[in-house]
């Protein structure tokens, strides 16, 4: 059998902690209840969606000239034309300046009348050529006719010397013969002396012709140059492109090859857009280059519709102080909607991530444990739901782990809410647009 005073004690103790521990327990149900008796909360919801989202990069960029030229002379004179306005649109081989041609004129002209000169001067030497060689072989014929007159004095010499020591003429017929062969001889050595002297005056002439063709080539070299010089008095547009204002005005004397350009001209069609990208991303980046043609779009901040191009340049470097790499998209730019210096929002697009659930980035809370959304019940009550987020397109984005499609999220009045509150869905104003776009 019990004791008395104890039993009482058992008793006094279980009447005490039982409203503690009914307290404990009931804690959280409480709170539920007293959430679904406080007023419904209005809020805006969106379904969760499963759909193909790109995969992006996200940067801001610049707009840069695909490429630039500084105009300049190549000749000094004065500016007598200029053929554009400040900021003007010019097409490749539009007239830019003109540089007065007149001393140009003049040195072609002198450099036509020199060659003129030139060609005369072969003219004479190819002549007195002709002429040498004509020398030469008569010279030659005149040797053939000598020698033989000396052999036929040379036997009447031989022949009166016997007679003359018989007795049989006398000696002045002797010395008459005698001196007809060393007439003869003397003849023939004249004829000889005068082949060397034509076959001298041949090599002479030879060299006159090859100097005379040094200066007709020469002197045609002098007419192309200051053909060409004439030719820089006229300055055309070597690209398409925009010109910068204009530096130098008309009338001025310009110099060749100055310091100071006559005007710049930047190509924008196409035109390039530099932007950077996150060190880390950079692998990610090469990866998808590998498939194939990586798309930019460059969003203008006064116009939603972008403008698209493709990647075309990655850095070499990674900026040290910034841990970032410089990455070039090309744009047609056919619009003029891109302009250099101009700063746009650039997007790049590595691939697509098909079936993803979606939902809109205004629906993700973030607290101490990290992010996190508020799903409607059916009984329109709130659940709170951790979530990752895989992706971020625009106002999307892709959730890898927590939702499934079909599913509501809150999108606007989660600062009111607490788990398991009661909720009144209301239509969001771009809802209510929709439904009137419809109706209309």
């Amino acid at each position: 059998m019990r004791h008395p005073l104890l039993s009482a004690f058992i008793l006094v103790s279980v009447s005490i902690a039982t409203p503690s521990l009914l307290t404990a327990c009931g804690s959280s149900q409480a709170e539920s209840s007293k959430a679904q008796q406080r007023p419904a909360v209005p809020v805006t919801v969106a379904t969760v969606v499963q759909k193909t989202l790109p995969v992006q990069i996200r940067s801001t960029g610049l707009g840069e000239a695909y490429s630039t030229v500084n105009v300049k002379s190549q000749i000094e004179g004065q500016l007598i034309e200029v053929g554009f306005k400040d900021g003007q649109d010019v097409k490749k081989g539009d007239l830019l300046f003109r540089i007065d041609p007149r001393p140009y004129e003049a040195q072609l002209q002198q450099a036509i009348a020199n060659q003129l000169k030139n060609q005369a001067q072969l003219q004479q030497a190819i002549a007195n050529q002709v002429k040498s060689e004509t020398s030469i072989v008569q010279a030659k014929a005149n040797k053939d006719r000598d020698a033989s007159q000396l052999q036929y004095a040379d036997s009447q010499r031989k022949s009166y010397d016997s007679l003359y020591a018989s007795g049989a003429i006398s000696r002045t017929q002797f010395e008459q013969y005698r001196t007809n062969y060393l007439t003869s001889q003397a003849t023939l050595n004249a004829t000889v002396s005068s082949i060397d002297t034509a076959l001298a005056t041949s090599e002479s002439t030879k060299a006159d012709i090859e100097t005379a063709k040094a200066n007709l080539a020469a002197g045609e070299a002098q007419i192309e140059s200051a053909r060409v010089q004439l030719s820089y008095t006229y300055i055309y547009s070597p690209i398409d492109g925009r010109v910068s204002s204009i530096k130098v005005n008309k009338g001025n004397i310009i110099k060749a090859d100055d310091t100071i350009s006559l005007v710049t001209i930047s190509q924008i069609q196409p035109i390039y857009v530099t932007f950077t990208i996150p060190e880390k991303s950079l692998s990610q980046v090469k990866q998808y280059q590998k498939l194939g043609k990586l798309k930019v779009q460059a969003f203008v901040t006064d116009n939603k519709r972008p403008v698209e191009g493709e990647l075309t340049f990655i850095d070499s470097l990674v900026d040290a102080t910034t841990g970032t790499v410089q990455l070039k998209g090309t744009f047609a730019n056919q619009d003029d909607r891109l302009t250099p210096g101009q700063r746009v929002d650039v997007v790049l697009k590595l691939t697509e991530e098909s079936n993803a659930i979606s939902i809109p980035s205004q629906a993700i809370q973030t607290g101490q444990k990290g992010q996190f959304v508020y799903v409607v019940k059916p009984d329109n009550t709130v659940e709170v739901r951790p979530v990752e987020v895989s992706n971020t397109v625009g106002n999307e984005v892709a959730i890898a782990k927590g939702l499934q499609a079909g599913e509501k999220v809150v999108t606007a009045g989660q600062f009111a809410l607490a788990p398991n509150a009661k909720v009144e869905i209301k239509e969001s104003p771009d809802q209510s647009n929709e439904k009137s776009s419809h109706k209309n």
